[in-house]
């Protein structure tokens, strides 16, 4: 039990500093080394290690990683926000267009990606127009969060929750679609409400659509493939095995390195993801893992508003995906588990709002943009904080 204790916290450690403190040791490698040392000391087998992978869920983002990376080399992603962008010739309508753009795109293709592709189409479009980028900087990052939430295919930790609820794609969106929308809403809300000196002159943005570079015959078979894969997650056919057959069908062509799509693969996040399923499968053996259960009965974690508070917090404090980790073990011994596995889904998602590290797709824009725009913590903070707290509680209000 010691040594589970020992590697889980000092795992978790890490992952909330970012790298471990005199060493080049970061998230990935500490999940690394914590999954190593697990079988080490005999607190797991390594056929326990094993079988404590789960591999629906590896499969799933593996398979959306190769469909989004063809959707991107295509030009699909940036055509799409580019024609939108171009038509919104309003400050305030422009915020609006890149939230809606940015949330409705990360909804089904993965957030990270889609932020990728709009920040420097959003840096393009507004310095071409002498606007000041932040507000709309913040609408690219906080839409795409926004977005995320609605389905399985949003964002990393929605898979990994998809997964172990066996919550139906369908039946996923529909309970959490709606509070996709109205936390998009807020966000313009929100961002108008802070940014407001920015808006109140509604001065015509007339600025040249942004060029972007289309490969035609990999845009419509993308295109194609995407649509089939979408249907078949409506029909309730297994999200998994629908994304990985549809990875596989693109990755069937004669005009496009296969290096090129491997080059978009996240795969430290496949390892991290790896690493982090045997770490937390250590400490489930342990008895610990039993005073947890006991301190989530205490806790009311089994009342939506406890739970999202809780979620909220420590996603800020190590990051969403390892915080979903955390409650694995502890949703199934809750009153009504696929209500707490939505919220969990809504509030780990939401919080990524809080703060510049909440979210890898606030990192993202931030980063990708830091030439021409910068965004500090407090900055970023004096809307992400309102709009966190305003949409994990309506999110509250539309689970309960």
């Amino acid at each position: 039990m010691l040594a589970a204790v020992l590697i889980f916290a000092a795992t978790y450690f890490v992952i909330a500093v970012g790298r471990l403190p005199g060493f080049r040791v970061d998230r990935t490698g500490a999940a690394i080394i914590g999954a190593a040392l697990m079988v080490a000391f005999n607190v797991l087998t390594i056929q326990e290690a094993y079988a404590a992978i789960d591999y629906d869920t590896i499969i799933l983002l593996f398979g959306m990683m190769i469909v989004v990376a063809n959707l991107r080399l295509s030009g699909f992603f940036s055509a799409i926000s580019a024609r939108v962008i171009a038509h919104a010739h309003r400050p305030l309508l422009l915020m609006a267009a890149i939230v809606l753009v940015s949330g409705t795109l990360s909804a089904f293709f993965v957030n990270d990606t889609i932020c990728l592709v709009l920040t420097p189409l959003v840096l393009e479009v507004t310095v071409a127009a002498r606007r000041n980028p932040v507000p709309f900087l913040l609408a690219v990052a906080m839409g795409s969060n926004a977005g995320s939430v609605a389905t399985i295919t949003g964002n990393p930790q929605n898979m990994m929750i998809g997964s172990f609820s066996g919550i139906p794609y369908t039946k996923f969106m529909f309970a959490l679609a709606p509070v996709a929308l109205a936390t998009m809403v807020l966000t313009i809300l929100v961002i108008g409400a802070v940014y407001w000196k920015d808006f109140r002159f509604e001065t015509r943005v007339d600025v040249e659509p942004p060029r972007v570079r289309i490969h035609r015959p990999l845009f419509w078979k993308s295109m194609i493939v995407s649509a089939g894969m979408l249907v078949f997650f409506f029909l309730g056919w297994p999200v998994p095995k629908v994304a990985i057959v549809a990875g596989a069908v693109l990755l069937l062509t004669r005009r496009l390195k296969p290096e090129r799509i491997y080059h978009e693969i996240d795969w430290s996040l496949l390892v991290l993801f790896t690493g982090l399923f045997v770490v937390v499968a250590g400490i489930e053996k342990t008895p610990a893992a039993r005073e947890l259960y006991a301190w989530a009965s205490e806790a009311s974690l089994g009342r939506i508003w406890a739970l999202s508070a809780v979620s909220a917090v420590l996603s800020n404090l190590v990051s969403n995906v390892p915080a979903v980790l955390v409650f694995k073990p502890l949703i199934p011994h809750l009153m009504n588990p696929n209500r707490a596995w939505l919220a969990l889904a809504m509030s780990s998602t939401l919080a990524g709002n809080l703060t510049i590290v909440g979210s890898v797709a606030n990192l993202i824009v931030i980063h990708r943009a830091r030439h021409q725009a910068h965004i500090g913590f407090w900055e970023y903070f004096k809307a992400g904080a309102p709009l966190t707290v305003l949409s994990i509680a309506a999110g509250v209000l539309m689970l309960s």
